[in-house]
């Protein structure tokens, strides 16, 4: 059950039109090597001198973030959904090229982006626990040519690349029997777990109980693997919303309730900065990883990655101060209210 059907086209578009900018809010993972536990560090602290010129670093703390999206890695993609470990691979690494440092779903969506001056946030979202994104080896350590172990090597290549990802799961996660024997990796080395549904629940299709349900299902199922593992972010199987779309986000059924702090749709732009006035918790689009050709291309990672890499005024940048939130006055875009008092236009 916990193998994504692709999405249709029409499921894409409604995602483009209602994106308006994602689980236990992991700290930053010391560097080392693919066949080494990562243990959970802090996140560099800014220096004691004077903080950085926003200015002199271009900081846009109200740009745009990437969220990509990514389902299975196989040697031969039978589905758009598809990629293969060396596409993977490429894709890590044009990410440090270009500067970025992941952070978690719930990192993003509740402003607890402290990465240094001059980088920018991405969110690595994986969907369905697929055995070719995590799985662990006789030795407890994560397989090779899995998703997690690409994402651990590239980080120990690159110190400042975080490796950490959110990882949205279904019964059975990762081909495990419950979950017991690998959501433990992944919550003690800074990885993030969220709700998928415990059978892929398409909950635009059910009644406001039966959505309920579902989602309380794919909360217990991750709990009973790691009791008191604060769930906080739901991907939409097939990126659809109930009928009542706060139902995504609050709610319950049978004595166990869950609150949410954001909800990804499937795929189709980059997120609003979570300060930015257009920033919607309930609503967060995400970006598909895909080459720059094939169906549906000009919604992919490539062609993203592209567009923010040309108009790199456009893509979320950090001042290095995790308590003010700087942005250029020609940006276009205003803070929430919420966090006017921080923000600082220059």
């Amino acid at each position: 059950m916990n193998r994504t059907a692709s999405p249709s086209k029409p499921a894409l578009a409604v995602a483009a039109l209602l994106a308006a900018g994602v689980v236990a809010c992991a700290e930053p993972a010391a560097q080392q090597s693919s066949n080494t536990p990562v243990a959970a560090s802090s996140a560099p602290a800014p220096s004691s001198s004077a903080p950085p010129d926003p200015a002199a670093v271009g900081a846009n703390e109200l740009g745009q973030v990437p969220v990509l999206m990514y389902h299975r890695l196989v040697a031969q993609p039978s589905s758009v959904y598809d990629r293969t470990p060396e596409a993977f691979r490429a894709e890590l690494e044009r990410l440090v090229a270009e500067d970025y440092v992941p952070v978690t779903t719930l990192e993003y969506a509740t402003g607890r982006i402290e990465i240094p001056a001059g980088k920018h946030p991405v969110v690595l979202t994986f969907d369905d626990g697929d055995p070719t994104q995590f799985a662990l080896d006789a030795s407890g350590q994560p397989a090779p040519g899995t998703a997690v172990a690409i994402l651990l090597d590239v980080a120990a290549k690159h110190p400042g690349f975080r490796p950490v990802a959110s990882m949205y799961v279904n019964a059975a996660p990762f081909g495990s029997a419950d979950g017991s024997g690998v959501l433990p990796w992944l919550r003690d080395h800074g990885f993030e777990i969220g709700n998928h549904t415990q059978y892929h629940t398409n909950l635009s299709s059910v009644s406001a109980e039966e959505a309920q349900r579902a989602i309380t299902e794919g909360q217990r199922e991750i709990q009973r693997a790691v009791p008191d593992y604060p769930v906080k972010s739901l991907a939409l199987p097939f990126g659809a919303i109930p009928r009542d779309p706060v139902l995504a986000m609050r709610g319950g059924a049978d004595g166990m309730s869950y609150d949410y702090a954001c909800v990804l749709l499937v795929g189709s732009n980059p997120a609003p900065s979570p300060f930015a006035a257009d920033f919607d918790p309930l609503n967060t689009p995400r970006i598909r990883s895909q080459d720059a050709t094939g169906e549906d291309a000009a919604f992919g990672s490539a062609v993203w990655l592209d567009k923010l890499a040309a108009n790199p005024a456009q893509r979320y940048t950090s001042d290095g101060v995790p308590d003010r939130i700087s942005y250029p006055s020609t940006a276009g875009v205003v803070p929430a209210p919420q966090h006017a008092a921080r923000a600082v236009a220059y």
